[in-house]
């Protein structure tokens, strides 16, 4: 492709040399170019792209992308290099990427979920509901990047950098996915991520305070309104009214087709009736036409809320009611209020929760519906925030009927140090608990103290199938480890 098509679509360019020269490939990491590609420079929060052009240029780049204000007389290129200025080049790197794989997000219906919890759980019901349906489908976001229901790579970020997202488009486009669903971070969007994406049907699930510090979001409403570009790109959304931020969204954008659904107020789509149990949740909604009682296996009040989303993209679709009750019932997301079905039918949960917040809510959730006790066991990660350590032993002593201190990723630090930390807050509640360094152990001690009425709550890991300690990643599947646990007891 010729390196002027490639630039289709972007305006107040400024370039020097030739524009008919012949793009083999594009890239903003120098260590990625080979000959014929055009090198994308981004000033990015770490480091900036314009100090590695020489050596783009060195490995093969015919043509380069700096950013407008960038000093000219550092910059050292042959005359024969072509030169393009662009206003921003977040922005270049990808409109020039979704040109050069052919803009493949028009090839096929493309979903973006946004918001600050429940986008995961939400974009797995909506990729179980279109398979059930007999849809391929293509799902981009937090845990893995799936096509056809085959795991392709696991997710290093949310969402992809522009050059890499349009590439597995590309890929999805060959191997004949119909519907893309994927979760749009706030990030992804104020840095022109999802910039060239042709998307079908938006959604907003909820907002809450995330993501604030100096290379994310500097305040709450930079956040939203990163957020709010989403449905700047798409007419079509779908939004949660029990959300003020939601009702927000729907003010902002009155010419668009937006479908609102909620619990307690006002919506187009509204759950009735709701049964929340320690291992499942259902409710009455209006499917096609008349009211249907839906069960999913997910449970908690979030719960209901995730399965309304999926279901107003799936009615947006044209499934069937009967494909919707179907495919909610079965659906399983990997490491988010995650059951793990065993032989002793103790309710076992596995969950992400890894930050203060995070083990509140999930704690909270499953407190609010067990008749029995919350069996907490979690830990905190070595080399990471030591501040919230503390916290989230309070936390936990706060909420939980009882608590099992134990590691998660020490990574370089000692895991006993770790515990000692968390300790630290459950000495200041009432909370009954014990410290049990060794995650397998912690985990046999929770298990064999729980009853069908308790709940076992693991937080931290999820989707992680490793422990990291020193450097290296030990197998370490918490479904695996709990099914062979339960086998020794029995």
């Amino acid at each position: 492709m010729k390196l002027k098509e490639i630039l289709v679509g972007l305006e107040g360019l400024k370039a020097k040399g030739n524009l008919d020269i012949e793009i083999k490939g594009i890239s903003s990491n120098s260590k990625e170019i080979e000959e014929g590609y055009v090198f994308v420079a981004i000033k990015g929060f770490a480091t900036d792209g314009h100090k590695y052009i020489e050596n783009a240029i060195e490995a093969g780049a015919t043509a380069i992308i700096i950013q407008e204000g960038c000093n000219l007389k550092e910059i050292k290129v042959p005359a024969e290099t072509t030169i393009v200025m662009a206003k921003d080049t977040r922005e270049a790197l990808a409109i020039c990427s979704s040109n050069f794989y052919g803009n493949p997000s028009r090839k096929f219906k493309l979903i973006g979920v946004t918001g600050t919890k429940g986008k995961t759980t939400t974009t797995f019901m909506i990729k179980e509901i279109l398979e059930k349906a007999g849809k391929k489908v293509g799902l981009i976001g937090t845990i893995a990047t799936y096509i056809n229901g085959k795991k392709l790579k696991d997710s290093d970020r949310t969402t992809p950098e522009s050059c890499e997202l349009q590439q597995i488009f590309s890929k999805m486009v060959e191997e004949g996915v119909e519907v893309v669903v994927m979760e749009v971070s706030s990030q992804s969007l104020k840095l022109h991520r999802v910039d060239g994406c042709e998307f079908d049907i938006v959604l907003f699930t909820n907002f809450s305070e995330d993501h604030i510090s100096p290379n994310e979001h500097p305040d709450m409403e930079d956040y939203f309104n990163s957020k709010a570009k989403l449905f700047e790109m798409c007419k079509t959304g779908i939004v949660n009214t029990d959300d003020l931020k939601g009702v927000k969204m729907v003010k902002l954008f009155p010419n668009n087709n937006i479908t609102t659904y909620g619990i307690d107020n006002f919506a187009n789509v509204v759950a009735r009736d709701i049964t929340i149990t320690n291992s499942y949740v259902d409710f009455k909604v209006k499917l096609t036409d008349r009211n249907e009682r839906v069960k999913t296996g997910i449970p908690g009040r979030f719960s209901v809320y995730n399965s309304l989303a999926a279901i107003c993209v799936a009615q947006k679709l044209g499934i069937p009611g009967e494909k919707i009750k179907e495919a909610l019932l079965e659906v399983r997301v990997p490491g988010r209020s995650e059951l793990v079905d065993n032989k002793l039918e103790i309710p076992i949960m596995i969950d992400y929760a890894h930050s203060p917040e995070s083990l509140q809510n999930i704690l909270q959730a499953v407190k609010s519906y067990t008749r029995g006790r919350v069996i907490s066991v979690f830990g905190c990660g070595g080399d990471r925030d030591t501040s919230k350590r503390p916290i989230m032993g309070e936390i936990s002593g706060r909420i939980a009927d009882f608590t099992f201190i134990t590691s998660d990723n020490p990574r370089t630090e000692d895991p006993q140090a770790i515990v000692n930390e968390i300790e630290e807050g459950i000495k200041k509640t009432k909370g009954k608990y014990s410290v049990v360094v060794d995650r397998t152990e912690a985990i046999k001690k929770a298990i064999k103290m729980a009853t069908k009425r308790d709940i076992v709550v693991l937080a931290g890991k999820g989707h992680e199938p490793y422990q990291e300690i020193n450097g290296v990643k030990h197998s370490f599947d918490e479904r695996i480890i709990v099914r062979k646990l339960i086998e020794e007891m029995k």
